[in-house]
């Protein structure tokens, strides 16, 4: 963000220092600091480069260095091109130079719309009764092998998952997305991977299973693994704090970053326990599970449609970025997703179970497969898949969403409803 360091040493006139004043500064009594100050540069600012700065040049001025793709105070007030107030068309979803704290004029009325939809759609686990889980899970007859695989292997890919998103999001995404009101549905999606992530660890804890076993299968089970592997891939070069935006690879870097986690992670690797979980909550078992899962889903499906909708921004603001190899590797990533996926449905579905095999999951997640591909501009690449679960689309529609939902006991409390103690 804006940086006020910056703003105190970007020009030399801000270096001059008055003798007298700087003598009675050295003889008052001063606390110390509590941690060193970058030294004042008096030399004038070099001009910006698309380039991103190199590390070592960086290094001198730490955290207070603002991103390359964000604007400076000194910027802001001084530039000719920004004393006007911010105007819409000088807002863009990357790479922008306008003063990114002035949500207003929106340019993109349909992030802030989702921004208030995620706020009216908020759940806390608690709200969910577990007793029935509960009593189910310790029956020694009441699930199958196959059944009890499936819920262990979905809280164990899911607990993990929603923290890689969450991380992506506040150590990468947020700081290189240059819209405000972008900036706000991100805050909103972040705290809803961290209510999706305490959701995973209620079910874990409710049902006493071994938290060890949950929490590491990403490390340990070799088809949970994959699936967290790829992801990581993709969050490591723009994770970086020296990387920005401004160059075709770097615009390049970021992009493939999103389609990775909002066309594959939560647009791919999410379906396959999602629809294995509610469909044992279709047949009256792991009721409290499949509720929490009903909901997650329900964020999702607005965290996959938010970020579709910045990819196709991008692409329309930046077209020199969506060019043969860019939609070649997109393609490439979504079916390497899917394949991913389908292995995992294998492992998870060795027999048939709950209404379903892996024969029919993989047509499924071909299905979602192509959905994504046509939703970024690409060609499907199953053709005449179809989906064998029609009662799941009625879940994913978000125009429907909002019915099962309706259902909930506890309704949500605004701050001014709540009693402080």
């Amino acid at each position: 963000m804006l940086s006020w360091d910056d703003y105190d040493n970007n020009t030399e006139e801000t270096a001059v220092v008055n003798e007298a004043a700087l003598q009675q500064l050295k003889t008052a009594e001063q606390p110390a600091p509590a941690a060193p100050v970058a030294p004042i540069v008096e030399a004038a600012p070099a001009p910006v480069s698309p380039e991103p700065a190199p590390a070592a040049a960086a290094a001198p001025a730490l955290d207070t260095a603002a991103p390359a793709t964000e604007a400076t105070l000194d910027e802001v007030f001084e530039s000719s091109e920004n004393r006007e107030r911010v105007t819409v068309d000088q807002k863009a979803m990357i790479n922008c130079r306008a003063d990114l704290n002035q949500l207003v004029p929106f340019k993109y009325d349909w992030a802030w719309q989702k921004y208030l939809d995620g706020c009216a759609n908020h759940w806390m686990p608690q709200e969910v009764n577990m007793t029935a889980d509960i009593a189910l899970w310790k029956s020694e007859d009441g699930l199958s092998d196959d059944e009890r695989t499936i819920v262990k292997r979905s809280l164990g890919f899911f607990s993990t998952a929603d923290s890689l998103v969450a991380n992506n999001l506040v150590l990468a995404i947020y700081r290189l997305i240059t819209n405000p009101e972008c900036r706000q549905y991100l805050l909103r999606q972040a705290f809803e991977e961290a209510i999706h992530t305490h959701a995973y660890q209620y079910c874990i804890e409710s049902l006493g299973m071994d938290e060890g076993e949950i929490f590491n299968m990403y490390h340990e089970i070799p088809t949970v693994a994959k699936k967290a592997s790829w992801a990581l891939k993709y969050t490591q070069e723009i994770n970086d704090p020296t990387f920005n935006t401004g160059t075709l690879e770097t615009d390049k870097a970021l992009l493939k970053n999103l389609i990775a986690y909002y066309c594959v992670l939560e647009g791919i690797f999410f379906y396959c326990g999602f629809t294995q979980i509610l469909s044992m909550g279709r047949r009256n078992k792991m009721t409290g599970t499949s509720e929490q899962f009903q909901y997650i889903l329900r964020d999702e499906s607005m965290h996959v449609n938010f970020g579709i909708d910045v990819i196709n921004q991008i692409k329309l603001e930046n077209p020199q970025l969506w060019q043969s190899d860019m939609q070649e590797w997109a393609r490439a990533m979504i079916l390497e997703g899917t394949e991913l996926e389908v292995a995992y449905a294998r492992d998870t579905m060795p027999r048939g179970v709950l209404g379903m095999n892996a024969n029919m999951m993989e047509e499924y997640l071909q299905f979602i497969a192509n959905r994504r591909l046509a939703q970024i501009g690409l060609a499907e690449q199953f053709p005449g898949t179809k989906n064998p679960f029609p009662w799941m689309s009625e879940i994913m529609d978000l125009k429907k969403e909002k019915n099962f939902f309706e259902t909930r006991v506890t309704d949500y409390q605004t701050g001014g409803a709540l009693t402080w103690d």
